[in-house]
């Protein structure tokens, strides 16, 4: 992509347009701004990246957290993450995997169009809010 290209996406939160976050996607790589304007809650984020009904982080990828059993390893380990990727591309992962791999079976936490076999209690919603998902990238910025 060109060096200089961003791609600004509106998603709306719980299905009404009047919550919508906007985000830009800087070089197809990064969301550097916060989706709501402040940083997350780290706690928060960890215990959302361990329920098995919101982020379910631990159904694909070993964690640093030692105290939770049946960690996945379809996706990378999750441990040092922060050492590698920025605050940006972390969010943009939690967001929509697929802008950066089109390939991956990571589902978008962020997402609520354009996706398929959805049950209808969950069409037209994403799997987490705004507010959720700057709690799991504040998590995840622990990881180094």
């Amino acid at each position: 992509m060109a060096a200089g290209f961003a791609l600004t996406v509106a998603i709306a939160t719980n299905a009404t347009a009047a919550e919508m976050a906007m985000y830009k996607v800087v070089k197809g790589e990064s969301i550097p701004k916060s989706l709501t304007g402040k940083a997350g809650d780290p706690a928060n984020g960890r215990k959302l990246a361990i329920d098995r009904k919101k982020g379910n982080c631990l159904a694909c990828h070993v964690m640093p957290i030692p105290e939770q059993s049946f960690h996945g390893l379809v996706g990378p380990e999750l441990k040092g993450v922060a050492g590698r990727l920025s605050e940006g591309e972390i969010r943009l992962r939690i967001v929509n995997s697929k802008i950066v791999n089109p390939d991956t079976i990571m589902p978008a936490f962020y997402k609520k169009d354009g996706l398929t076999r959805v049950l209808k209690k969950f069409k037209g919603k994403t799997m987490l809010s705004a507010a959720e998902v700057e709690d799991v990238v504040a998590y995840v910025k622990t990881l180094k």
